[in-house]
């Protein structure tokens, strides 16, 4: 990976070329989290010259987020391409708390929800942008996230035009962030999706990091079914916890389903 982390990146900026005159659009959108997957697919979007536009989307935040500043100066600093935004949707998000009105609060899943809803906030305020200057949106997830255990929100942060680093792990994304000197505070900040008051880690959520999970991806792609004689302890534990997760949020990772009625009811 380190030898062709160079190739890599050459091949995504060129893919992103060929897609976006493939589409007639004008440029893109990117949202911008101060994490290190925003942080390489926003750098890579920037490399094709194309307008880019990054989004700072702020909603009820305690502590600052000033890697994501900090990207942002570093993009702009090397690209006349990029231009910037910062949106706090801290009213959006309570005005849509005071509109649902549910008096629910002791509902287990309603935490989630409101986490969802943040990110859904931010997908509508992306394409408000995309729409008024025929951009594309940039999705951010990795390969683990998207395809692995569906660690985004449906129709949130998963509600994108173009996938450009979802075929990586984000090892492989750290590699090209090396590659592509990104800020080194972004190299090494914890991974986060800011969804939670509690500002809690996306290893607390998935009680597993991401290298146990690209390692549990390898194993369960190779379809081994007696897979609980031959690993035992932890390497068992989170081979159990990606199962759970990949079946659990198999509804985001696959097409919709489409109900098809046989042609001889519609005769």
């Amino acid at each position: 990976m380190i030898n062709n982390a160079k190739k890599i990146v050459r091949y995504i900026v060129q893919w992103l070329k060929k897609y976006i005159k493939k589409t007639q659009s004008n440029g893109f959108v990117i949202g911008i989290s101060g994490g290190i997957d925003s942080a390489v697919a926003s750098m890579l979007v920037a490399m094709t010259k194309y307008p880019t536009f990054t989004l700072e989307m702020p909603i009820l935040e305690k502590n600052p987020n000033f890697l994501s500043e900090q990207h942002v100066n570093f993009l702009k600093s090397r690209f006349l391409n990029v231009h910037h935004l910062k949106k706090d949707l801290s009213s959006l998000f309570t005005s849509f708390i005071h509109t649902m009105n549910d008096n629910i609060t002791e509902k287990k899943n309603k935490p989630l929800a409101l986490a969802n809803a943040k990110s859904r906030i931010r997908m509508l305020t992306l394409y408000y942008y995309a729409n008024i200057e025929n951009y594309l949106v940039v999705g951010t997830g990795n390969k683990v996230e998207d395809f692995g255990v569906g660690f985004f929100t449906k129709y949130g942060d998963g509600g994108v035009d173009i996938h450009p680093i979802a075929d990586l792990t984000k090892s492989e994304i750290r590699f090209l962030a090396k590659e592509l000197n990104i800020i080194d505070g972004i190299q090494k900040a914890e991974p986060t999706d800011g969804l939670w008051e509690d500002q809690r880690s996306d290893e607390d959520q998935l009680e597993a990091t991401y290298e146990e999970l690209e390692w549990a991806m390898k194993i369960a792609e190779k379809k081994e079914k007696n897979f609980h004689e031959t690993f035992k302890g932890r390497e068992y534990d989170i081979l159990k916890k990606y199962q759970y997760l990949h079946k659990k949020n198999e509804h985001k990772i696959r097409p919709i389903p489409i109900c098809e009625i046989p042609n001889i009811f519609k005769k």
